[in-house]
């Protein structure tokens, strides 16, 4: 079940994103890290009412962002629709004692059908230059890669930017 997430577990959502930071780092993936994503950020997102929860057996165990903020970041690129009527997916993970077995394409199947469902023009994100793995899965659910942002208190690398058509 995918619902909105609640104040209450936003502790369990930084064990999420510290565990997933841990695994990306020993695969010298550094996209998270001590400074990113902060508990600032998730009650911000909270605030928002943007922060969804995957609970499996009444654990949580993925989460998403699925927001309508375009980060300033984002305003140089050269996006495929214009700057209206978009959402924004930052902060997916999945914990990785449940990775691969399809979570992550489960919680981009509820953003999407969020966005077609709330007639959303199209849906952007971004993900690290460094990691491959996220890299192909976009592409292969039909994202296009456009431009590059930088987000220096993560990384010297660059992240690619992605937007679907709706």
């Amino acid at each position: 079940m995918i619902r909105r997430a609640k104040l209450s577990e936003i502790s369990d959502i930084l064990t999420i994103t510290r565990a997933c930071a841990a695994v990306m780092e020993q695969k010298g993936i550094f996209q998270w890290n001590d400074h990113y994503p902060s508990e600032q950020v998730f009650l911000n997102d909270l605030k928002r009412d943007e922060l969804f929860v995957l609970v499996k057996e009444e654990k949580i165990i993925g989460i998403i962002v699925i927001s309508t903020l375009m980060d300033e970041e984002y305003v140089p690129v050269e996006w495929l629709t214009k700057n209206k009527n978009n959402i924004y997916i930052h902060r997916l993970g999945v914990h990785p004692k449940f990775q691969g077995k399809g979570y992550a394409q489960k919680l981009m199947d509820f953003a999407e059908h969020f966005a077609k469902e709330n007639d959303y023009s199209s849906i952007r994100l971004d993900t690290f230059s460094q990691n491959k793995r996220n890299q192909q899965f976009y592409e292969t659910r039909g994202y296009k890669r456009l431009g590059d942002i930088f987000f220096p208190k993560q990384s010297t690398h660059p992240f690619h930017c992605y937007e679907l058509v709706l």
